[in-house]
């Protein structure tokens, strides 16, 4: 008896320790609803179903442990809320922690401002790898395949490329429904432009720049700055190449968005060779941030 119950205790510790590492993402939810008066009960349970699928949802096979899931943020900001329908914008962001250090770098910061969604209070938002359950879950796969793509990438060359494959496989779908901010062309900051961004061959070298970035710079800093700052200097070169085969890519706001204050504060301790060539380079990609530019070259006094 003694042995039988060893044998179901240790099945249940199995099951358990399979069960935290199932999941791949720890997502924050946050809904704005102050355009939206006197349904804040109603949109607090949308809340609590994102933040369910999020959280609840297994979105590959690759094994995640609790402490190694992805810290992301999910926040919605409604607009117009219906009977069934909810329209509004999302703000993404996740983050990447850098070995041997307790700072997390911000590797994704998206907003997408054409969210719609057909949504009924009560709603039950189910996860399907082969068919478009509802164009709510499907905004919830994109970006939640591309959250994991990105980091997947941070760690290793091309690392996300099966969550690429899905989010193609999503947006393909989605372009026969008509929703919006799904159609190539119609916009070049939709998710149709943000998932080119990493696919086509004349930016997709961004995924290499974010392997270099993290893995190479970042991740070297903590031990030896002056080497982690130089592969980190090195990789920029790929924002240059990106702006000079396609100018107008999404792919260069997207860094721009996540990456450019830590930057600045990556170069405040480099030499003034290095904050020069940073800088020049920066300026060049976004020239109407010449100001907050300029705190490369003028870094303020260390205390």
């Amino acid at each position: 008896m003694k042995t039988v119950f060893s044998l179901l205790a240790l099945f249940f510790l199995s099951f358990c320790a399979f069960t935290v590492r199932s999941q791949e993402l720890n997502c924050k939810v946050e809904i704005n609803t102050q355009k939206i008066q006197g349904r804040e009960q109603d949109l607090d349970a949308l809340r609590e179903s994102i933040n369910e699928y999020m959280n609840s949802t297994r979105f590959t096979s690759y094994q995640f442990s609790q402490n190694e899931k992805i810290e992301c943020r999910l926040f919605l900001t409604v607009n117009d809320f219906g009977s069934d329908f909810v329209k509004g914008e999302f703000q993404i962001q996740s983050t990447r922690p850098v070995y041997n250090s307790s700072y997390s770098s911000t590797l994704l910061n998206i907003k997408d401002n054409d969210v719609e969604f057909e949504y009924r209070l009560n709603d039950r938002l189910v996860f399907s790898e082969n068919t478009i359950e509802s164009n709510l879950t499907a905004l919830l796969d994109f970006y939640a395949y591309l959250i994991l793509a990105v980091d997947l990438d941070s760690f290793s060359p091309e690392g996300g490329e099966y969550c690429y494959e899905r989010l193609q496989n999503i947006v393909q779908m989605m372009q026969a429904s008509g929703d919006a901010g799904w159609k190539s062309y119609s916009d070049n900051r939709n998710r149709a432009a943000v998932l080119a961004s990493f696919t086509d061959p004349n930016t997709k070298m961004i995924r290499q720049l974010i392997y270099e970035y993290h893995r190479k710079g970042l991740d070297e800093m903590a031990l030896v700055p002056d080497k982690g700052r130089m592969a980190i200097t090195g990789s920029l070169d790929y924002l240059e190449k990106i702006r000079e085969k396609a100018p107008m890519s999404v792919a260069l706001t997207i860094w721009h968005d996540s990456k450019l204050d830590e930057l600045i504060n990556v170069y405040s301790k480099g030499t003034q060779s290095e904050r020069t060539g940073v800088h020049d380079l920066l300026s060049r990609l976004y020239p109407t941030d010449s100001r907050r530019l300029q705190a490369i070259l003028d870094p303020p006094p260390t205390r």
